[in-house]
């Protein structure tokens, strides 16, 4: 059976990337060992792709209340909501690999009042899934919980950016049919080969 393309939508070879895009591609290559689907696709649109990563390292890699981890678990959650097949692989991968919990990716995305997770973190993935779901519904009692749970005004920003960033995110992977890489499966379940 062969595997469907990337996207729905012409992908780039990486050489005719332009060079600034082409250059982060290749250090994640460098790093992860392949360049994750998304980068390719997302380069269809040069402009646009920049702007989503700027987006995303805004959020993604500041300094915060939440840990790189507790970011990833509501980009999983988020994107089990949404029925985002590649954001749930791939970030599902990111995951296992920053808590090195196997398990934990799986169970987020499904049911994340299943999941190991803590108080704090459940409290977190209510309201990211709030903000998902139903964020016309967000009240002050809201911040009162998460403040319940020791997260500052700013730690619950950077929970309803991550959530609305990938619904965005979610959304453009479906609408353009977004494959996530093999490699993504196995990521924090098995070893990484030394090769």
């Amino acid at each position: 059976m062969a595997l469907a393309p990337i996207s729905r939508y012409p992908v780039p070879e990486l050489v005719d990337v332009p060079e600034d895009l082409r250059q982060r591609f290749l250090e994640v290559q460098d790093k992860a060992g392949f360049v994750p689907n998304v980068f390719l696709a997302l380069a269809h649109r040069p402009d646009e792709c920049r702007a989503f990563l700027a987006y995303h390292d805004a959020l993604m890699l500041r300094e915060s209340g939440l840990s790189k981890g507790e970011k990833e678990i509501i980009v999983v959650a988020t994107s089990g909501a949404n029925r985002c097949l590649y954001c749930v692989v791939a970030h599902g991968a990111i995951l296992r690999v920053y808590e090195k919990q196997p398990l934990l990716a799986d169970q987020v995305a499904v049911n994340h009042r299943k999941a190991d997770l803590s108080p704090r973190q459940q409290a977190m993935l209510d309201f990211a899934l709030k903000v998902c779901l139903r964020s016309h519904e967000v009240v002050e009692a809201d911040f009162a919980a998460l403040h319940a749970h020791g997260f500052s005004d700013e730690d619950i920003w950077d929970i309803g950016a991550i959530t609305a960033l990938f619904g965005l995110s979610n959304r453009m992977a479906n609408l353009i049919s977004l494959r996530p890489n093999d490699e993504f499966y196995l990521m924090g379940r098995v070893p990484r080969s030394k090769g």
